[in-house]
C-alpha cells in the first residue's frame, strides 16, 4: 500500500488533546446509563476501575455531541466529540475511559482515550454525555516476540504469531483502544476478511493507502501473504491469520482496550 512518511517536525508531543480537531466513532450491547455506577443511596458511589487485563475496562458510547476539555468542569472550549465517526459508513463512537471525577457539585466527568494523534491524547467529557458499558476483553500485542493475545476476563482466549511494524515504521506502542470493527468487501484483498481500527496512528507515516495512518490489526491475503507471520515488515500494522483475526472481529467492540508493548 502507498504511505506518506511524517516530516521529523510534524510529530506531536503526547497529552495535548488541543492540537487535534475530532471526526470520532461498531454497534454495542448491555449499555446502562452513565451514572448507574452509583450504589444504593445509603451507600458511597462506586468509582470506575482504571482499565486492566484482570478486571476489564469501561467504555462511554457517546449519545450526545460534546467535547474534551484538558481537565473536568474546564471552561476552555476543548475540541469537539462526535456521536458517531464517519470512516466510509457511520459507526457510533465508543471511547475507553481512563478515569471517573465527580466534582462537588455532584457534576462527573470522564477522562477517555481519543482516537487522534499524537497517540497518547486524551481528555474529559461530561457524563451525561454518554451511556457506560463494561467490557471483559483485553488485547495485548508484543512487538518484540510479534505475538497478539486477548483476553476476557483475564483468560488467555486467544494466542497468535502476527506480523508487526518493520524497523523504519514500527507499531506504535502504549494502551489504545478499538475505535471500529470493519468487515471488508473483499476478504480476498490485502487486510483479508477483517480490520479492527484502533485509535493508534504510525509516529512516522501520514497515512497508509490515502487513509490517516491509523493503525489496524488485520487478516492476510494477497500480496500480506508475502510477508510471514513471526516477521516485522508491515507499516505498522498488526497483521494476523485470517482466522484469528475473525475471531477478534467476533468478541471486541469499540473501545476495548489494546495495549501495545515491547
Amino acid at each position: 500500500m502507498s504511505s506518506t512518511r511524517r516530516s521529523a517536525g510534524g510529530a506531536l508531543k503526547g497529552g495535548r488533546w488541543w492540537v487535534v480537531a475530532l471526526l470520532i466513532g461498531a454497534a454495542t450491547c448491555c449499555l446502562v446509563p452513565a451514572g448507574a455506577t452509583a450504589a444504593a443511596d445509603d451507600e458511597p458511589a462506586v468509582t470506575l476501575a482504571a482499565p486492566s487485563m484482570q478486571r476489564g475496562a469501561w467504555v462511554a458510547k457517546i449519545v450526545q455531541p460534546t467535547r474534551a476539555v484538558p481537565a473536568p468542569g474546564s471552561s476552555k472550549r476543548g475540541v469537539p466529540v462526535a456521536t458517531t465517526v464517519d470512516d466510509g459508513g457511520y459507526f457510533s463512537q465508543e471511547l475507553l475511559v481512563l478515569e471517573r471525577r465527580t466534582l462537588p457539585d455532584g457534576e462527573g466527568w470522564l477522562r477517555v482515550r481519543l482516537p487522534v494523534r499524537p497517540n497518547d491524547a486524551e481528555g474529559w467529557i461530561p457524563e451525561d454525555a454518554a451511556r457506560l458499558r463494561h467490557t471483559d476483553w483485553w488485547v495485548r500485542v508484543r512487538t518484540e516476540r510479534r505475538t497478539i493475545e486477548a483476553y476476557e476476563g483475564g483468560r488467555l482466549r486467544l494466542r497468535a504469531r502476527a506480523v508487526v511494524g518493520a524497523r523504519a515504521t514500527p507499531t506504535p506502542r502504549g494502551l489504545f483502544a478499538v475505535l471500529l470493527v470493519a468487515k471488508q468487501r473483499d476478504p480476498h484483498g490485502f487486510l483479508g476478511p477483517w480490520a479492527v481500527h484502533l485509535t493508534s496512528h504510525s509516529d512516522v507515516l501520514e497515512n497508509f493507502g490515502g487513509g490517516p495512518g491509523r493503525v489496524a490489526i488485520h487478516g492476510r491475503d494477497g500480496e500480506s501473504l508475502q510477508d510471514p507471520l513471526g516477521s516485522a515488515r508491515s507499516h505498522g500494522c498488526v497483521r494476523v491469520s485470517n482466522g484469528s483475526v475473525t475471531l477478534l472481529a467476533r468478541w471486541l467492540r469499540p473501545g476495548t482496550p489494546v495495549q501495545i508493548t515491547g
